[in-house]
């Protein structure tokens, strides 16, 4: 049986379990990341480890969760959670809570010691046809509002993105695309959105992005940095593609030749048609085929 890592030890799955006054449990104080990881002859390979791990502590310190995350220690113990878990590819979910809230009220500290819980399941096996013919993407009721101080990070508030799903799911879509509350674009639910005009690629600022790109006085943004975002922000420069970081809207996803999504779970996921309006031609393009190539390349590097 795989064993989950909860606060420096590792016990067995059945056995695994936080405090019933934890801050995550009570008021979902937390952050997490997502990562996949394959076990090979030389070791574990936890697929952008360094990335999430320095998105997590940047989100910690700037949210005032902790101030002293140890990026180094977390990842051994990402890849002996992986190594335990006996998974040849693995999903794993590193968690981080605000930890007991008793603990922090009788001690009179001002910070909190967080709960650290990393578990490693099966990877998810998504259909090959969501890749090659793509998906349709729903426009989510509920927005984001880029004035949350907790917006841009991947904090545990994921109910309202959950229900999204779900009526996303119940209509045949494969992800819900979430508007700020100006109606500017945000991104998927669980992932970064992307559209592609001739040869310009386009993605909705992130956060972290605004005063780079908007300059001074920029309004915050409630996108998440993504991982995946990234690498393929990289990869269609070395294409030869204009990229542009900007504020967008739906018009911009539905005038687009292509519109695809990104996260670290799937890579890149073309989506062919949003709601009744057909994307492009309706066919998987060319730029979301070729980035999706590169980036399952890399991957596999």
């Amino acid at each position: 049986m795989s064993e989950v890592f909860v606060n420096g030890r590792f016990v067995e799955r059945s056995e695994a379990s936080v405090g019933a006054f934890d801050a995550g449990l009570m008021h979902a104080v937390g952050l997490f990341e997502t990562m996949t990881a394959t076990a090979t002859p030389d070791g574990v390979v936890v697929r952008d480890m360094d990335e999430h791990l320095d998105r997590l502590q940047s989100s910690a310190a700037e949210l005032g969760l902790s101030n002293d995350l140890r990026t180094g220690p977390l990842g051994e113990a990402v890849v002996e959670t992986v190594k335990r878990s006996g998974h040849a590819k693995a999903r794993v979910r590193l968690t981080i809570t605000g930890g007991d809230l008793n603990l922090l009220r009788s001690s009179g500290r001002g910070g909190m010691t967080p709960t650290i819980v990393i578990d490693a399941q099966p990877a998810t096996a998504y259909p090959e046809t969501m890749f090659t013919k793509g998906v349709m993407a729903t426009i989510a009721d509920a927005k984001a509002n880029p004035l949350d101080p907790t917006a841009g990070h991947k904090t545990l508030n994921y109910w309202w993105r959950l229900r999204e799903l779900q009526k996303a799911a119940g209509s045949g879509a494969g992800e819900a695309i979430v508007l700020q509350v100006s109606n500017h674009l945000c991104g998927g639910c669980v992932s970064n959105v992307f559209a592609v005009r001739g040869n310009t690629l386009t993605t909705p600022i992130a956060h972290g992005e605004e005063q780079e790109v908007g300059g001074k006085g920029a309004i915050p943004s409630p996108v998440l940095p993504g991982i995946t975002r990234a690498r393929v922000l990289g990869e269609a420069k070395k294409m030869g593609l204009e990229v542009e970081r900007r504020m967008m809207g739906v018009a911009d996803l539905l005038d687009a030749d292509e519109v695809f999504l990104t996260n670290s779970s799937w890579g890149v996921l073309p989506v062919t048609r949003i709601e009744a309006e057909v994307v492009g031609s309706g066919e998987v393009g060319e730029v979301a085929r070729s980035l999706r190539e590169r980036v399952a390349e890399d991957r596999a590097g």
